[in-house]
């Protein structure tokens, strides 16, 4: 593992190897969408010296939470518990970005405010789900925003982007996969508009961009990341070309100068990997050639496949979701080349402490046996 943990700068920042914390949704946020003493017990035990954390994605507007649980950054009450998280992290050496986020269609009429029906680009027949307090529910019908509105969400991730900074983050992901909204205008199986935020590929990737700028206008480039998902088909995404979608975002983003590249492996759906599509990292092999700064690939990855990867020049770091929701102490275990804990997907969405902070880390003494100290 000579790659996967030898050093590298991010930004301003240097860490000591390249085992990233993928940001996990999670939802076990308190009233208010604030987090509490559990996620910062959360967050903490997975922090390590020179080790890279993103965190959950997390809500930019009181419109844009499609699941019950999952944290915000749009009011100045959810400073608090996000400045215990970075503080808690910071102690143990770790660096952490916070990864803003806005669901869009993936909603429900429970989830927002006054009951009004979820936005998105275009109104587009949708057949996802959310997560309310009646569980996972069927979303709600939504509408098309005005250009109004879409420049006032803009605004919404920008005002998020300071509060993050508030808050003691060390920078900013924009989150532009997964069928979240700002996905939703990039795919033209989404996005039906004929407005300048419609129609041709540049229209469609400019939501993208002026919040990436606008995130930068707070941070500086060398602090705001992006993640997108070329060809990613999680929450009903479709698009006629995403060959030529996705290399124009990324040819545009290189010019920007980021912190980094946030690119997820189309083999990924959901939470599991999709037996049925390729299971090389095909994405990054593909952005790699117009994106000249710093990838993190994400997606289904072992130790042996992050450093296949990272040997290619392909990627220079590598995200773990699943396996860093078992390992607190994941990044040792893999130098180490100790057993992992097996994860519980029952436990993934909401709920206790179990199945989130109980998770056991490694007792070398006690190699022969199983386990350790939570």
């Amino acid at each position: 593992m000579s790659s996967l943990f030898s050093a590298i700068h991010l930004g301003p920042y240097t860490l000591s190897h390249r085992v990233v914390m993928a940001p996990l949704t999670r939802m076990r946020s308190e009233a208010g969408d604030r987090p509490g003493e559990l996620m910062q017990t959360y967050y903490s035990q997975r922090a390590s010296l020179g080790g890279f954390i993103v965190s959950e994605a997390t809500v930019v507007s009181p419109t844009g939470n499609g699941y019950l649980g999952s944290p915000g950054l749009y009011n100045d009450e959810q400073i608090p518990g996000w400045k215990a998280i970075t503080e808690a992290v910071h102690a143990k050496g770790g660096t952490i970005f916070l990864q803003l986020f806005h669901a869009g269609r993936q909603s429900h009429q429970d989830m927002q405010p006054n009951g009004g029906l979820p936005v998105a680009p275009s109104e587009v027949a949708y057949n996802g789900v959310a997560y309310t307090a009646d569980g996972w529910v069927t979303s709600s019908p939504h509408r098309a925003l005005t250009e109004t509105e879409i420049k006032a969400l803009v605004e919404d991730f920008r005002s998020a982007s300071a509060r993050a900074l508030q808050a003691g983050f060390d920078g900013v992901e924009i989150h532009g996969a997964n069928g979240y909204l700002i996905d939703q205008f990039l795919q033209d199986g989404s996005n039906q508009r004929t407005d300048g935020y419609g129609g041709s590929i540049e229209n469609r990737a400019r939501f993208l961009l002026e919040i990436t700028e606008a995130a930068i206008s707070v941070w500086g480039s060398q602090r705001v990341a992006v993640r997108v998902g070329p060809s990613g088909t999680f929450g009903d995404m479709k698009d006629s070309d995403p060959k030529a979608l996705f290399t124009y975002v990324v040819q545009r983003l290189d010019s920007l100068d980021l912190a980094y590249l946030h690119l997820i492996e189309p083999r990924v759906l959901g939470n599991v990997i999709d037996d049925s599509k390729d299971q090389a990292p095909v994405a990054s092999q593909l952005m790699r050639q117009h994106y000249r700064g710093l990838i993190i690939a994400a997606g289904g990855f072992t130790a042996q496949s992050a450093e296949a990867i990272l040997q290619a020049g392909d990627a220079d770091m590598v995200a773990f979701g699943r396996d860093f929701i078992a390992n607190p102490d994941l990044p040792e275990r893999l130098r180490r080349e100790w057993p992992l804990n097996d994860y519980d997907r029952d436990t993934f969405y909401g709920g206790t402490a179990r199945g989130y902070t109980d998770y056991p880390t490694f007792v070398p003494e006690r190699a022969k046996g199983v386990t350790a100290e939570a």
